[in-house]
């Protein structure tokens, strides 16, 4: 991290808090967006992450994981879950904090088209990211977007070509969704060969955006329920993450119980 984008980070953030293993900052969409700007401002590159129970579950087994939140300029909590269990800790978050891209991206490509912001996704089969592209620039014309699909060598010249693309483009933003921990993955091997612009690991997003899944309803996150729906709609995808991963948590839980105890 650069002094330029550490001072930035800190004026965003009022400090990280320790939940479930992990690190997380206790932003809301608003004040993350901000920080976007805060971050683009002062110029190099920044990363705007996020955690859930999945990411937790994937941070001691996925080599580099750790490293890569560590890295971060900004955690968003993406799970009403993870800050339910927060707010019994004690610890000052609430349900405000939750952040993730179903529930802020009216606001981000609104602000993109105002700011003209230059937005490259990469991620997605070949064709995904040229429904999203139409989608989104439907809903925000002028909105200034480029995308690339996710189905590359990122170890060869392919690699290469994907980079070179980006330099052409010149981004303001880059949203990477290759699913956990691809994408975290591909943004710790390359951000350093980026001259300047926020990186965002952003999951599925596109994939929602273009229609090739379909998005829980709204509600569904608001009450902490938007797991179920997406496993009553991928069953043999996810029946291990939402059903057998948090197991996992069990020892995460009593150290942040017991971190409490000691506050």
């Amino acid at each position: 991290m650069t002094s330029q984008t550490a001072q930035n980070s800190t004026s965003v953030s009022t400090g990280r808090l320790r939940l479930l293993g992990g690190e997380v900052d206790a932003v809301t969409p608003a004040e993350m967006l901000t920080a976007a700007e805060i971050f683009l401002e002062g110029g190099g590159t920044a990363v705007i992450a996020n955690h859930n129970a999945h990411s937790l579950f994937l941070l001691p087994r996925a080599p580099g994981l750790k490293a890569f939140f560590d890295d971060a300029e900004l955690v968003q909590i993406d799970s009403l879950p993870m800050i339910l269990w927060a707010r019994l800790l004690g610890l000052p978050v609430s349900r405000g904090h939750r952040s993730t891209y179903l529930d802020w991206r009216e606001s981000f490509w609104a602000k993109a088209r105002d700011n003209n912001w230059r937005v490259f996704h990469l991620g997605g089969a070949p064709g995904v990211g040229d429904k999203a592209w139409a989608a989104i620039t439907d809903r925000w014309p002028g909105v200034n977007l480029a995308v690339h699909h996710g189905y590359f060598d990122q170890s060869g010249a392919e690699n290469e070509a994907v980079l070179k693309a980006i330099a052409k483009f010149d981004p303001d933003i880059i949203l990477v969704g290759m699913g956990m921990p691809l994408q975290e993955g591909w943004i710790a091997a390359n951000r350093d060969r980026v001259s300047r612009g926020v990186f965002f690991p952003v999951g599925a997003a596109f994939d929602y955006e273009a229609g090739v899944q379909t998005a829980a309803p709204r509600w569904t996150g608001r009450l902490g329920v938007e797991w179920l729906y997406r496993l009553a709609s991928q069953p043999k995808r996810l029946a291990w993450r939402y059903l057998v991963e948090p197991w996992f948590l069990a020892p995460a839980m009593l150290a942040d119980l017991n971190a409490a105890m000691k506050r």
